[in-house]
């Protein structure tokens, strides 16, 4: 079991962790023509902006009430409403989420007052679905937000059923952590479906931000789950939770509507994906298809292959905590130590890890350490890049931001192929690794003897050969 301890230093030096509203503002964007709104400054909301961004490499929705110094001090009701209203007017989204931030958490702003009073001065917007979710910026991280924007989500839109004793056995809610792709969501879609079950995704960036171009420009996201379809997850016979984040959520659907959940905290690896698969025989009443007893032997060739090239890496990574217990733990089956691990906030599964200690630190933490514990593989998010060319180690780019990476939506982790992939994509890091700081030359492969030798006969060049593969 893991130790957690925090950095004891007095600030942030080469930040690892990304705030809570841009991780609220993210589950926001899982929704079909959301509209994310963050109540604070103009530059809060651009730096969220730009970091999606380049993440994505699509464009963002993202809107701000414009909070200045004057309405800070004297509340920011009349900003907050003419936002929601401008933004309903111009773009006609389906939802607005609203995430706080640091600044108007600070003065106290009383943000479901605001609304309530929206409500009432606007009669025709009484209706219409305006979630709000506090996030300050000055604690938790990028986790927590998405965390409490999900609960939320299922608190305001999730109807009870109208008979519980007739519930559907084929309809699936699909909650997932911040720590899935769009591309491991359309995997999960991929899997439940063909077990014969209907999955509803909360949120669905799988559908919003999975790099489709759409038939007209909209300004609001362009896909993902209805406000329709959240109201009916009461309706389904199981709610599947993916990462420990997602707890929270899981339990307030079955607060609200009595569907039963079950937790899964990792689905990256062998044993993780052979629970889903028997939970989705259990639920189905169907065999598991033939294709993904195949996959399950191609990620065991996998796992013999690339053991050879992870097994005996020591190995220093930083990322949120689920995802730093995701995949590290896999990492760690195919034989790489854990001697580096480093989080940005809190969470009961830090203490599975498969490591001594997990520091709640910074990228700075990352690499000191790493370089102290002789560390040879560096996986954490792009602003890690910088670290791992000083270190002069392979460098594998886990979680957001990936800004200098195409791809970065459609990488994939869960499910046997995404255990699969990861192994090739690490595994082949560490092979170009070693090529380029190989110890024979390829003048020396040429010739044994050295550039200025006589051409030796064709048995004893391919002795030699023989003798330099050996060594």
């Amino acid at each position: 079991m893991a130790k957690v301890v925090h950095s004891r230093k007095a600030c942030s030096v080469n930040p690892l962790k990304m705030s809570q509203p841009i991780g609220a503002a993210l589950a926001f964007m899982g929704l079909r023509g959301a509209m994310p709104l963050l109540h604070g400054s103009q530059g809060c909301t651009s730096f969220g902006l730009v970091l999606f961004v380049r993440h994505f490499k699509e464009a963002i929705p993202l809107q701000t009430t414009a909070m200045s110094e004057v309405a800070t001090v004297l509340g920011g009701y009349e900003n907050v409403e003419q936002a929601v209203l401008n933004i309903i007017k111009r773009t006609k989204p389906e939802i607005i989420g609203i995430a706080s931030t640091g600044v108007t958490e600070t003065k106290g702003d009383d943000v479901l007052g605001y609304i309530e009073l929206i409500r009432q001065n606007h009669p025709d917007l009484r209706n219409f679905p305006l979630v709000y979710v506090s996030t300050p910026d000055f604690k938790d991280a990028f986790q927590d937000g998405w965390e409490k924007a999900v609960t939320r989500l299922v608190e305001e839109l999730v109807e009870p059923p109208a008979n519980p004793a007739r519930r559907d056995p084929t309809c699936i809610n699909v909650l997932p952590g911040s720590h899935l792709t769009p591309g491991d969501i359309e995997e999960l879609r991929t899997i439940i479906e063909d077990f014969g079950l209907e999955p509803t995704f909360l949120p669905d960036l799988g559908g919003s931000l999975d790099g489709h171009i759409p038939d007209d420009f909209t300004p609001t996201t362009i896909g993902g789950v209805g406000v329709d379809e959240v109201a009916t997850m009461g309706d389904a016979g199981w709610t599947i939770a993916i990462g420990a984040q997602m707890r929270a959520a899981a339990e307030a659907l079955e607060k609200k509507a009595g569907v039963p959940f079950r937790l899964f905290e990792r689905l990256c690896g062998l044993e993780a994906n052979d629970e889903l698969i028997a939970f989705m025989t259990e639920i189905s009443g169907r065999p598991a298809p033939a294709k993904y007893r195949r996959q399950r032997g191609q990620l065991v060739d996998a796992m013999l292959d690339g053991h050879f090239h992870i097994g005996g890496r020591k190995l220093a990574i930083g990322a949120e905590p689920d995802l730093l217990y995701d995949v590290g733990s896999f990492m760690h089956e195919m034989g790489a130590q854990i001697e580096v691990a480093i989080t940005t906030t809190q969470s009961p599964v830090l203490e599975k890890v498969p490591a001594e200690e997990v520091v709640i630190g910074d990228l700075e933490d990352l690499e000191i350490q790493a370089r102290e514990k002789g560390c040879d593989l560096f996986v954490t998010h792009s602003h890690g890049r910088q670290a791992a060319a000083r270190l002069k180690i392979p460098f594998h780019r886990l979680g957001i931001p990936m800004f200098d990476r195409l791809g970065a939506g459609h990488k994939l982790s869960v499910g046997y192929r995404g255990g699969r992939d990861l192994i090739f994509q690490v595994a082949n890091l560490i092979m170009a690794d070693r090529e380029e700081n190989h110890e024979v030359t390829t003048e020396t492969w040429r010739n044994p003897w050295g550039p200025d030798s006589a051409e030796p006969a064709p048995e004893e060049a391919g002795a030699a050969i023989a003798t330099s593969l050996a060594n």
